[in-house]
């Protein structure tokens, strides 16, 4: 056979590839490393990646709290977490895992915090912290606390400083890397998919059976999903692919942020474009980051917590445009919203309860992203004793009681049944209060109810 320039570029990309993980195993694990390795590629049917166990990383860690299932779970969340020069989120996060998932969704969920400060006091007052908030959590198996001491961390300073970051700040992403790594090599195996979350973050009811859904409907085989817009929130793995993201992470920790190697990893999976969702499943919530305590205002405009309102008539009066009608205003998500035409003083969007509620709160956002259609003038109501309208068009309330004003194009109001709102109401209605050349967009209103 005749041996081609092709052919030995490639055998040379290969060995230049193995060479470069064989010395970056240490010492007393390149013999049983490369033993092992020879053993499965040539003397099995399955390849050395399928059989698992290939490219382990010397480290081992402290169990600080709770005790590892037995059975594997459906979902693993990790999350990393440092002393901030400015306070901590760590423990409202955590909260809002467990508050915002049912008795059913925490069953099949385990959530993992690596503590990554070398700080030992940091770590025994945080240790003593989540122990005292979730100690049901840790009873349940559904909350874990470990840290891997430093001597098993590579250098993390003097590093070269690409993307021309200073020294500071190439050691702070360079270090976060590792703690990824370590984070995701723990996690390996513990459940079907692996779920990377921040210490920062809010989460959206019923998360978890939101990601079963969207993983259900997946037609195409997927590397990456991603529930949110920002950073390293909400990436969604498969386990098996965890060694591999864990030995990439640590490889190539002082190149670039981690979010830029996540990057690069979902196309070196062959997946060469981003499938994300929407609305997205958690926000970020953090004020101050842990890098210098700088300021950090990042928030997902595509966030929207999980909720339903209730059963409900919904129609308007305002010249509508296409098939954005009244009642995409009253239904949850993003992309769904109301569009009218230039609406007149008296036009009104009227929701009419299936049965009479206690109203809560209201939300009501109004415009486009950009700011544009926004409602310029216009009162929230309240209504009793509904009716049918005398035009046939629906129904109405025969009383309404003024709630407040939109302000900006929007209302946030809490509290409602505290402010001589507190018996059961029929009806919503949004009535503009001035002309308006512009056209109006209200892309969502949203109550919250309790029982009379």
């Amino acid at each position: 056979m005749r041996w081609t320039y092709k052919k030995s570029v490639t055998m040379g990309a290969v060995f230049l590839l193995l060479s470069i993980l064989y010395f970056s195993l240490p010492l007393d694990l390149r013999s049983t490393w490369v033993e092992e390795w020879q053993v499965q590629t040539f003397s099995s049917d399955a390849s050395w990646i399928d059989k698992g166990g290939y490219l382990p990383l010397n480290v081992s860690y402290q169990l600080l709290a709770g005790t590892p299932p037995t059975e594997q779970k459906y979902l693993t969340i990790g999350l990393c977490s440092v002393s901030r020069p400015k306070g901590s989120y760590l423990i409202s996060t955590l909260s809002s895992i467990f508050s915002r998932s049912s008795p059913a969704e925490l069953n099949s969920m385990l959530v993992v915090v690596l503590l990554t400060d070398f700080d030992a006091q940091w770590r025994a007052t945080t240790l003593g912290e989540i122990t005292a908030n979730f100690p049901s959590q840790l009873k349940a198996n559904q909350l874990l606390v470990v840290h891997a001491p430093k001597q098993y961390y590579p250098p993390i300073t003097g590093l070269k400083r690409n993307f021309n970051d200073k020294a500071d700040r190439v050691t702070f992403r360079s270090k976060q890397n590792v703690d990824y790594s370590f984070l995701v090599q723990f996690c390996t195996g513990r459940s079907l998919h692996y779920l990377q979350l921040e210490d920062d973050v809010s989460c959206s009811h019923h998360f978890l059976s939101a990601i079963r859904g969207h993983v259900q409907q997946m037609e195409v085989p997927w590397a990456t999903l991603e529930f949110s817009a920002l950073g390293y929130i909400g990436k969604l793995y498969h386990s098996e692919h965890l060694p591999l993201l864990s030995r990439f992470l640590f490889l190539f920790y002082q190149e670039m942020p981690c979010d830029f190697l996540f990057s690069h990893f979902r196309v070196l999976l062959t997946q060469s474009e981003v499938i994300r969702f929407t609305p997205s499943l958690f926000q970020h919530t953090g004020s101050y980051s842990s890098f210098l305590g700088t300021f950090n205002k990042l928030k997902d405009d595509d966030y929207e917590d999980l909720y339903t309102n209730p059963a409900a008539d919904v129609y308007s009066d305002i010249p509508v445009y296409k098939e954005h009608v009244a009642a995409m205003a009253w239904s949850p998500g993003t992309g769904t919203f109301f569009w009218g035409r230039s609406p007149s003083s008296g036009n009104h969007l009227t929701v009419t309860f299936k049965h009479p509620v206690v109203v809560t709160s209201i939300t009501v956002v109004t415009g486009s992203a950009e700011g544009r259609d926004r409602l310029a003038s216009a009162t929230v109501e309240l209504g009793l004793h509904p009716v049918t309208e005398k035009t046939g068009s629906g129904t109405t309330c025969q009383e309404f009681y003024n709630v407040g004003d939109l302000q900006g194009g929007r209302m946030d109001m809490t509290d409602v049944h505290k402010k001589r709102f507190g018996h059961a109401s029929s009806c919503l209605k949004i009535r503009v209060t001035a002309k308006q050349n512009d056209w109006v967009i209200i892309k969502k209103i949203r109550i919250t109810t309790k029982e009379e």
